[in-house]
């Protein structure tokens, strides 16, 4: 058989780094028999890639009407570091004996990289794959995908922490006399969130007019454009709904006080910047349900979801560093993206499943000496996951290490926006 196992490792428990951080791996093969082969290849790279379907009826010269379905794609790529781990594509077979072998590799990320994201019909994706090129013979892949961050600071953009402001106004007809209006008010303190953190929302009902009010609906939307340029250019823009809070009635001749809260799940940060085939804005969504055979009432505001909070506004509570976790809590794997950690000895006895040693203190994310009360973030798997990370470009005979993959993304649940004005 030859290879038994292949595992690629990377630098920290969340296999998740900042754009312009370095990336150290390893990979570890136990072979239950000498193995020969031309050498170990590593390709890191970061793309792109877009799939929109077109489907069109037409008329065939027999007057039958035939569909045709075309699909478009677009692709980037980024970056590609590829070079041998041992030998060359060019150099003598090499024998391998059996048992256990490991070697590292490293990679530093372009200082410029959209996030990483995954969506119904595209993806911006990182990854490594390990080969084992052997002469004669089917080459061996392993391969995984890691998360990146492009940081995305709130605090650099003072249009973040204007206020969302949503009114609604509507008079009713009935028998040719129009009612007083129903007059609904929305609003957010600020317009810049990240994930973890709540948006306090506050909605004001006035009601004057003779129709109820049966909900008030609020929406959190991902909004996706994707775009396509071969064979043509095509574009597919999404609305997804993330998240929906309502609350309601609000009768006649009544007024209405009500206070909600949004928690933003892991989700990656607006405007996946250097990507021109993917475009990815957040909004919120007011609709207004009434009764009778009126028109439902609706509006929505675009919102910002970044990496870094807004800090240091007022009527927020000052962040305070994390108390570092004691050495004496084996479980807890604090180690930062992109920091390396301390290499185990290469006989891979210690730390199993990775470079992540109990005990260490945290490592600074890039923009934590900028805000250093800042909280450190907690990272979150996304709820948006992809069914396998095999492309176009992968063979039959790749391994490929959490096919269901999913990005991490920071969160900061300990870090609250300012309170509405009362």
């Amino acid at each position: 058989m030859g290879l038994k196992e292949a595992n690629i490792y990377l630098d920290n428990q969340w296999n998740t780094y900042y754009a312009g951080q370095t990336v150290n791996g390893r990979i570890e093969y136990v072979f239950d028999s000498p193995k020969k082969v031309r050498g170990i290849h590593v390709k890191i790279k970061g793309e792109a890639h877009t799939e929109l379907y077109e489907s069109k009826q037409e008329e065939n010269a027999q007057g039958k009407t035939e569909s045709t379905d075309t699909m478009h794609t677009g692709n980037e790529e980024y970056f590609q570091i590829s070079y041998y781990l041992l030998g060359s594509n060019t150099g003598n077979e090499i024998e391998i004996p059996q048992g256990k072998h490991i070697y590292n590799f490293t990679c530093t990320l372009p200082p410029v990289l959209p996030s990483s994201f995954e969506g119904e019909h595209g993806y911006v994706r990182y990854t490594v794959k390990v080969t084992l090129d052997r002469p004669w013979k089917f080459d061996q892949e392993t391969k995984m995908a890691f998360t990146v961050i492009n940081a995305l600071d709130l605090n650099l953009n003072p249009s973040y922490k204007e206020p969302i402001h949503i009114q609604l106004e509507k008079t009713f007809c009935c028998f040719c006399c129009a009612s007083p209006p129903l007059a609904v008010d929305v609003q957010a303190p600020v317009s810049g969130y990240c994930p973890g953190q709540v948006i306090p929302l506050k909605i004001d009902i006035e009601n004057k007019s003779n129709v109820q009010l049966h909900l008030v609906k609020i929406f959190l939307r991902k909004v996706v454009t994707y775009r396509a340029t071969s064979p043509s250019s095509a574009t597919k823009k999404i609305k997804d709904v993330i998240l929906t809070l309502q609350e309601g009635p609000a009768p006649a001749g009544t007024t209405k006080h009500w206070n909600l809260n949004i928690e933003i799940p892991p989700i990656p940060p607006s405007n996946l910047v250097n990507c021109n085939i993917i475009d990815l804005d957040y909004d919120l969504k007011v609709e207004c349900v009434v009764s009778g055979m009126h028109l439902n009432m609706h509006d929505k505001k675009y919102i910002t979801i970044g990496t870094v909070p807004l800090v240091g506004m007022a009527g927020q509570p000052v962040p305070t560093a994390p108390v570092p976790d004691s050495p004496s809590q084996p479980a807890i794997l604090p180690v930062t993206p992109g920091q390396p950690a301390n290499i185990p000895a290469t006989s891979g006895d210690s730390a199993p499943g990775g470079w992540v040693l109990p005990g260490q203190q945290p490592s600074q994310p890039p923009f934590q000496s900028l805000y250093p009360t800042l909280t450190e973030p907690v990272y979150k798997e996304s709820p948006y996951s992809v069914r396998t990370i095999q492309d176009r470009g992968d063979s039959n005979h790749t391994m490929i290490r959490t096919p269901n993959f999913a990005p991490y993304y920071p969160t900061y649940a300990a870090i609250q926006p300012p309170p509405l004005p009362q």
